[in-house]
């Protein structure tokens, strides 16, 4: 009876992964936009695969994630079950809101994910394509608004570039800046702005529905299955690519950042994850450690150049 209940017992055990700490993930902006749909599927899929028993997520919106990123900064020292989604928006962000506190402040763990930018208008929109907007912005600049994500972000500079490359003052646009994805959509659905950018993900319901036109995508060459074509066909030079990361708190030893590490690892690898990137339409740009730090050290310092550029940044 003895070696059977133990048996049991110890079969119990094996069938339930063992739970690793539970972590909080901060979202630096409103639901519905690109970084809390990242952090709601990290937390989806770190409950599923068993990297974690537990996990909440925390919106903290504003000034394109430079308010999350100083609280998450401060309060977050030294606690090893926090976690801080970001990406190229907060880059330019921190840039243009001259943040005191920087993704230098933070650890930062790996590259997660890479998204090409979208130009839509309303369904009711007289603009049927690039030419139609490229015309308008060219006649009058300040007649045609963008809406987007926060200012200095992935979509401002886009809509900066995309009048650069049409030979139109870049400082002329006529540029809003949301919060958060959700508010930016209803605008945009609403014709309050007159073309809307984000990454593809977050309007590919509204265009398949009819709802939204995609006039552009912001990749260098056609995305299979998208129907539209790049700003390079459309006859503007502008390829890019907005990607996210996770970051972990700053004060951690170096175990603590080795079992962030491997968690995030565990995160991207796994076959839920896959499918998260497959159901969003999210490219693996997974880059890790000392390859990524690297990395957004360039990325930054190119970031500066554009937004100076486009006179985002003096």
């Amino acid at each position: 009876m003895k070696h059977f209940l133990m048996t049991t017992v110890l079969s119990a055990v094996l069938a339930f992964p063992a739970f690793a700490a539970d972590y909080t993930i901060v979202a630096p902006a409103n639901p519905g936009g690109g970084w809390d749909q990242t952090a709601r599927s990290m937390q989806t899929v770190m409950q599923q695969a068993g990297i974690s028993g537990n996990v909440q997520v925390q919106n903290v919106p504003g000034a394109g994630g430079t308010i999350g990123l100083a609280q998450f900064a401060s309060q977050g020292n030294g606690n090893p079950n926090t976690l801080l989604v970001g990406g190229y928006v907060m880059v330019g962000a921190i840039l243009t809101n001259h943040s005191p506190v920087t993704l230098r402040d933070v650890e930062p763990i790996a590259r997660l994910t890479g998204e090409y930018e979208a130009i839509v208008v309303p369904a009711s929109s007289p603009i049927q394509n690039m030419a139609d907007l490229v015309a308008a912005l060219k006649k009058d600049p300040g007649s045609v608004s963008w809406g987007g994500g926060s200012a200095g972000g992935t979509d401002h500079i886009m809509a900066g570039l995309i009048a650069k490359a049409a030979g139109v003052d870049p400082k002329a646009i006529n540029y809003i800046a949301f919060s958060g994805g959700g508010e930016a959509l209803a605008a945009i659905l609403g014709a309050q702005v007159t073309a809307g950018i984000s990454g593809y993900g977050e309007f590919e319901s509204q265009i398949k529905s009819g709802t939204l036109r995609l006039l552009a995508v912001s990749s260098a060459e056609r995305l299979p299955g998208v129907d539209a074509p790049t700003l390079k066909e459309a006859g503007l030079d502008i390829a890019v690519q907005n990607w996210r990361m996770v970051a972990a708190a700053p004060g951690l030893s170096a175990e603590q950042k080795a079992a962030v590490s491997a968690d995030i690892e565990k995160l991207v690898k796994s076959p839920q994850w896959a499918e998260v990137l497959k159901t969003k339409g999210w490219q693996d740009t997974y880059l890790a450690g000392d390859a990524f730090k690297a990395q957004l050290d360039k990325d930054i310092a190119a970031t500066e150049t554009v937004l100076k550029d486009i006179g985002l940044v003096q």
